[in-house]
């Protein structure tokens, strides 16, 4: 029994050990600071672009890809991009307008609660005053 033990814990042992060794990442590469390895830019060719008196860049529409049709279809969404955020405004002006009738009707509907209230609370001191009035009315008659 006893050596069945040992063996178990040493097989456990040896699993606990090795699970690092299995579970440690594989793509591990050491930094290379080679200068022949390095990776170098690319010779680009840059177009010249025209230049007006501003002195800002403007492209030419053959340049621009998709010319012209993709200056127009920037176009419509910057005008679809306007008519949302104009209908937003519209909507904000709406929920302010809903809002503060909102805030209006509950202060309203606070004011006509409290009323409520108070109107019950006289209610029910009437109602002990009445019966006061009434066990001292019995008393005095039963005397």
């Amino acid at each position: 029994m006893k050596d069945l033990t040992k063996v178990l814990a040493g097989v456990l042992s040896a699993m606990v050990l090795t699970s690092g060794l299995a579970m440690a990442e594989t793509t591990f590469t050491p930094l290379n600071f080679d200068e022949s390895n390095a990776i170098k830019p690319s010779n680009t060719t840059i177009t010249k672009a025209t230049v007006d008196q501003k002195g800002t860049v403007m492209l030419d529409p053959s340049q621009v890809t998709g010319g012209t049709k993709m200056q127009n279809a920037i176009l419509q969404l910057d005008n679809a991009q306007i008519e949302v955020r104009n209908q937003l405004l519209n909507y904000r002006t709406n929920y302010t307008e809903i809002d503060g009738k909102y805030k209006t009707t509950k202060a309203e509907r606070k004011e006509a609660k409290k009323k409520i209230r108070q109107a019950e609370k006289r209610i029910k001191n009437l109602e002990r005053a009445k019966t006061k009035i009434r066990k001292n009315f019995e008393q005095k008659i039963n005397m």
